[in-house]
């Protein structure tokens, strides 16, 4: 399976790294396309091809990625039209807020338009281990089985219908609130007495447990929590402080701001 993907940015880039952490797919079959020469310069290292010309990047791939600024979508879909065949290559396009009614208005060729996918990853990509989010726009099965098997090589996925996928690109943005979390954690553990370091360790170890214990259990999280609060114990006096101060009504909050 040859993959190009066009944008090799924050997203672009780990995706791209992920993909590289396959055993079952070659470097050489990957191709990225970027205009950054050291973003260039560290995939082909790594085997890829590479190139700073979209079109180039864009012919012959069986699955070619747009993975740009909502901003650049249009242009750069625009501009890898001419070189797209519709019966035989599958498009994916990463950018928050573009409906596929407006990327098939784009992309009308003599009255065809491309097997599209809409999907928003997260940067765990990189590592395997992202949720990503699937929108399947005028492909077939068989299509939308090949894209959703790739995507699980590189984490957890759901397929879900284009009115969801609004709430998806705001749930994307949850690793970036995790991440907060574990900075207020760490910080917090510093304030009490640990090394920064050692408090990075001890916070990243305990949420690791958390998710591990509850995808193994797949108990409801408050019934994971009664466990660990015990009357009149430590753990419900910390949780209910953190409930005084917002702390479930920020995350929501939080979520519904990030909704496009």
């Amino acid at each position: 399976m040859k993959i190009s993907i066009i944008g090799a940015g924050a997203m672009g880039g780990a995706i791209a790294e992920g993909l590289l952490r396959c055993d079952d797919l070659r470097a050489d079959d990957i191709t990225v396309c970027d205009h950054n020469q050291p973003v260039m310069d560290h995939f082909a290292q790594k085997g890829t091809s590479v190139t700073s010309d979209n079109q180039l990047a864009a012919e012959g791939s069986d699955i070619v990625m747009v993975v740009v600024k909502p901003w650049c979508v249009e242009q750069t879909l625009k501009g890898i039209k001419p070189v797209i065949d519709y019966k035989s290559q599958l498009l994916v396009v990463v950018a928050a807020g573009i409906p596929s009614e407006k990327i098939n208005e784009w992309m009308e060729k003599d009255g065809e338009k491309p097997s599209l996918f809409l999907v928003m990853p997260n940067i765990a990509i990189a590592e395997k281990a992202s949720m990503t989010y699937i929108s399947a726009c005028g492909a077939s099965a068989k299509e939308k089985q090949t894209v959703t098997e790739l995507f699980d090589k590189l984490g957890e996925t759901i397929v879900l219908e284009e009115r969801l996928f609004p709430a998806a690109t705001a749930m994307s943005c949850s690793i970036g609130y995790a991440m907060r979390y574990v900075r207020a954690n760490v910080e917090g553990a510093v304030e009490i007495g640990f090394k920064a370091k050692d408090a990075q360790k001890i916070v990243l170890q305990t949420i690791k447990g958390a998710v591990e214990l509850l995808q193994a259990s797949g108990e409801h999280p408050e019934a994971a929590i009664d466990k660990v609060t015990t009357p009149g114990g430590l753990t419900i006096r910390g949780l209910n402080e953190m409930e005084h101060a917002g702390f479930s009504s920020a995350v929501i909050r939080g979520l519904k701001a990030g909704k496009i």
